[in-house]
């Protein structure tokens, strides 16, 4: 089983896979780490990634990039329609006000949602990291950008899970890029001392993002994230394709904003330039040939020129890493390093601004393209139950200030900021409401920090709410969430439900699950408390009502009375139904998009799978052609070369003509046909080629043998140890080997190259194997070890007498002696 972790980017996506302990970016089918995203559509199928891109001139109406930051949004938005305007292929509004995409598909117009188009690109992803890795590919981490809102993020989960992708975690870009920093970090302090404050600065192709993050060993924090959508480097590629279109405009003529090919050749070739300049400030030159009308431009910029053009962009950067700073309540002193990631981030301009607002030279410690996808992949390791991972915990930050509206029975309008910005995510609270009714909660985006005109998240309205026996109001529990993915959720709704029982007589330690009348609670007329936890922590920053609470509603309260009996009023709690209107895709939806998917995809696995058999036909025919009158010419017969070539011929006019479009089937038949007579051909002069060293091989282990034998007869002491009978098994076989082989030689010699050979090469090594294992444990039978010499008896003499009384007297006095190779300075020792 393998996690993978994707980078969705705007102009490109990367993957990586944690395995064999580390993370290790894939590589695309063009072994390309970088795969663009972009999705182009043809008459017979659809092609993504490099395919696409290529395709970006020849048909570009239905090749769909840049549509990241379109998933989501309304049509009527004065961002998209800010976007659209630069957009080559064409977007309308659907009936819904929703964002549409016009392609031509299999010989039709279709029209498909962002979602739609990124839940391809993700299907896409899918099938490069299984032919990468060799196994099927579930569970997914997928990095979005901290700015996305709630119905963006519910569209990305829809496109993945459309693509048939498990996503375990939509995980902030940013909470990404500081995993990947810090989990690999052995130095950073212990979690009772102060943290390390790192600032992040990410500024890709679409978007700038910077934040500020605190680390101690084994753990993460977010403090603060501030962002712009709409700085990157396709800003200040349009910045200097406008400064050139206009300059083309005066000097050749030629408006490139009229021509959608020629602004994206424009903005290819600006691109480039962009890059040149971040490394050289020396004036640089553009040309491009056939620009528009035929007309061949050119022109010149310096990196001074491109700043003074960019100084409004600029001073948009500069708003950004200040507000991060000022949300972040951190101190210059207080920072540790700035760390700078994402393509857009080697411009000079934009590092120059980072050491003008933190006064610091930024570090490039992390891969500024890959960082996000390895820390993706590092998150689903961590919330795999396959992979085991160093304890790390990542506390995430909310973007956005999250309100709770309601009115009471009264018709009092309340409202409450029940998320803050920058408040930590995933996060669950409980509130409480007392009502005698059902009732309505709305959640939408403070207008104080959220950019976006549509605010709404979602409505709720809890039903089954009704007085209670004694005509008062009910206390209702809500527990309100952020989850994983960064979407907000009501999750539950109870109330507690108060009834007279009779209760038997128990002992004072038994505890009922009920709680008694006598709990009383005081709060407002009309509005409830908040109740406010964490898993496993109390959570800070609690409202001024708020009390302490279990973030569980289901778990009723305990009663602790004494020992009675009768009536008494006990409360048991009762979930209560939810009526819901947001964001979220049905399952419904979910299905259709899978399903609709899925045909897509089957759709162009065969297309594909035809294209491959038409290809075959063509590359066996140019490769059998360019052959037949060069290395295989000796083996084939003049009229036979002739006929083959002719054949070859038609077959080539046949695949532009008649057989453009044929089914799979056809071309695997007409690669047959051709092998009937290709095949043979080939065989033969492989055969001519290899059966003279097969051959050679044979006779050489055949000499060896005969060799030996002849040793052994002439008395060799090498080989005396050898059994008579053996060696003449060997001297047997040998004779018999080399009899076939030289009639093989034989028959072969006397075979034109025309005809196939009597023998194979590989019939030969099968020979040459067999008579190895016959005679080779024989001629190559070691030597008996010879015994070792006996040593002399020894003389007893009057001198070795005497020793010899010595040492049965040391004996009987000291023990025998435990190491009789010990010299005359070594004593046995007693050890502790």
């Amino acid at each position: 089983m393998s996690v993978i972790g994707i980078d969705f980017g705007d102009e490109s996506c990367y993957i990586a896979v944690a395995r064999q302990g580390g993370i290790e970016t894939l590589a695309n089918d063009y072994s390309l780490r970088a795969t663009p995203s972009c999705v182009a559509f043809t008459e017979k199928n659809r092609v993504m990634g490099v395919a696409a891109l290529n395709q970006t001139t020849t048909n570009m109406k239905n090749t769909v990039s840049h549509f990241k930051h379109l998933i989501g949004k309304k049509y009527r938005d004065p961002r998209v329609q800010e976007m659209i305007a630069s957009l080559p292929y064409t977007v309308v509004e659907t009936n819904q006000g929703n964002i549409g995409i016009k392609v031509r598909y299999q010989n039709e117009e279709r029209i498909f949602t962002p979602t739609e188009i990124t839940s391809m690109l993700f299907t896409k992803l899918k099938i490069l990291a299984e032919s990468a890795l060799d196994i099927k590919v579930n569970d997914v981490v997928i990095g979005v950008p901290s700015y996305f809102d709630d119905i963006s993020r519910h569209a990305l989960l829809m496109a993945a899970q459309g693509a048939g992708l498990n996503v375990l975690r939509l995980l902030n870009e940013t909470c990404a890029t500081a995993l990947n920093y810090g989990i690999y970090k052995q130095d950073l302090p212990p979690l009772e001392e102060k943290p390390r404050n790192i600032i992040f600065v990410d500024c890709g192709f679409s978007s700038l993002q910077v934040f500020a993050t605190a680390f101690n060993k084994g753990k993460l924090k977010m403090l603060a994230t501030a962002s712009d959508p709409n700085i990157g480097g396709r800003e200040f590629d349009n910045i200097i394709a406008k400064k050139f279109s206009d300059h083309f405009k005066k000097q050749y003529k030629v408006d490139a904003t009229t021509n959608k090919k020629a602004w994206a050749k424009l903005l290819s070739e600006v691109e480039k330039l962009k890059k040149q300049m971040s490394a050289n400030s020396t004036q640089l030159p553009i040309n491009i040939e056939c620009f528009m009308d035929d007309k061949d431009v050119s022109g010149r910029m310096d990196r001074a020129e491109f700043e003074d053009l960019a100084v409004n962009a600029m001073a948009r950067v500069e708003k950004t890493l200040t507000a991060c700073l000022r949300d972040s309540g951190l101190r210059l002193e207080d920072i540790h390093s700035v760390e700078i990631v994402g393509g857009s981030s080697r411009v000079p301009a934009i590092k120059r601004l980072i050491e003008k607002v933190f006064h610091q030279t930024p570090s490039t410690t992390l891969n500024q393209d890959e960082a996000v996808a390895r820390g993706c992949a590092l998150q689903c390791a961590m919330l795999s139950p396959a992979f085991k991972v160093r304890e790390f915990s990542i506390q995430d930050v909310q973007p956005y200030t999250i309100r709770l509206l309601w009115q009471d029975e009264t018709g009092q309008k309340g409202d409450m900021d029940v998320f803050p910005k920058n408040h930590q995510v995933p996060f669950s609270k409980l509130l409480t409401f007392f009502r005698r009714s059902p009732f309505t909660l709305q959640a939408e985006y403070s207008s104080a920090d959220y950019p976006g005109q549509d605010r709404f998240i979602a409505s709720y309205t809890i039903n089954d709410v009704a007085p209670n026996a004694d005509g008062g109001s009910q206390k209702v529990k809500v527990k309100v969430r952020v989850n994983i993915h960064g979407n907000f959720l009501v999750a539950s709704a109870s109330l507690t439900k108060k009834e007279e029982v009779l209760v038997e007589e128990q002992d004072a330690g038994d505890a009922t699950p009920m709680e008694t009348d006598d709990k009383k609670t005081a709060t407002k007329n009309g509005e409830g408390s908040s109740e406010e936890a964490k898993e496993d922590e109390q959570a800070p920053g609690a409202p001024a009502d708020a009390a302490p609470a279990s973030d569980a509603p289901a778990a009723p309260e305990q009663a602790t009375e004494k020992k009675s009996a009768g009536p008494k009023k006990v409360s048991r709690t009762v979930d209560l139904p939810l009526d819901t209107i947001s964001h979220a895709p049905t399952a419904g939806d979910i299905n259709q998009l899978f399903e609709s998917e899925s045909k897509m995809a089957a759709s162009d696995k065969l297309e594909n799978e035809r294209i491959n058999a038409k290809n075959a036909v063509e590359e066996y025919v140019y490769d059998l052609r360019s052959k037949l009158f060069e290395e295989l010419e000796a083996f084939v017969a003049e009229e036979d070369r002739t006929a083959l070539s002719r054949n070859l011929e038609e077959t080539e006019n046949w695949l532009y003509e008649d057989g453009e479009d044929c089914q799979k089937q056809v071309y695997v038949d007409k690669l047959d046909e051709l092998k009937k007579y290709g095949e043979p051909i080939k065989e033969r002069r492989r055969e001519r080629l290899e059966l003279p060293g097969a051959f050679e091989a044979l006779m050489s282990a055949i000499q060896l043998a005969n060799k030996v034998c002849d040793q052994f007869a002439a008395g060799d002491e090498k080989f005396d140890h050898l059994d008579s009978a053996e060696v003449e098994k060997v001297q047997k076989a040998s004779s018999e080997k080399l009899a076939w082989t030289e009639q093989q030689m034989g028959a072969v010699k006397a075979t034109s190259n025309f005809e196939a050979v009597p023998i194979t090469s590989s019939q030969v090594r099968s020979e040459l194997s067999a008579f190895e294992h016959l005679v080779r444990p024989i001629i190559n039978k070691p030597k008996p070890k010879p015994k070792a010499p006996t040593p002399p008896p020894v003389e007893k003499t009057e001198e070795n007498a005497a020793n010899t009384e010595h040492q049965e007297e040391d004996q009987k006095t000291n023990g025998p002696s435990e190491d009789p190779s010990k010299g005359a300075n070594e004593q046995p020792m007693d050890v502790d």
